[in-house]
């Protein structure tokens, strides 16, 4: 702490009563105990949050970390779709060519196809 003890003491040595009367709050004792009491509390205190801090801050790197592989693996889903849809439409173009050289051929157009769609 910052303050002296005798500085604590006398400023803990009288507080006013309800009457204005001043009454003792600590002697000089109890205010060494009170100071050390208060000086452990805050190091605890603070050990906590820095510990709770730590724990957040690997938590933020952790949560970035998957973020990335996330967004990854969203990436080659794309990928993946758009290979795939290009196959489908090349399936499609060849069906429909397929599909309208035989009603050529059903309809009486011969073997010869108009060029298709």
């Amino acid at each position: 702490m910052a303050h002296s003890p005798s500085a604590s003491v006398a400023a803990a040595a009288s507080v006013g009563g309800e009457d204005g009367v001043m009454v003792e709050a600590a002697s000089a004792e109890d205010s060494g105990g009170v100071e050390s009491t208060i000086t452990a509390l805050l190091c605890d205190v603070s050990q906590q949050v820095q510990e709770a801090l730590q724990g957040m801050l690997k938590m933020t790197s952790e949560i970035g970390q998957c973020g990335g592989e996330i967004e990854a693996e969203i990436e080659r889903a794309k990928e993946a779709v758009a290979v795939k849809g290009r196959a489908l439409d090349d399936d499609r173009d060849r069906f429909q060519k397929a599909a309208l050289a035989v009603l050529n051929i059903l309809g009486g157009g011969g073997g010869a196809g108009d060029g298709g769609i």
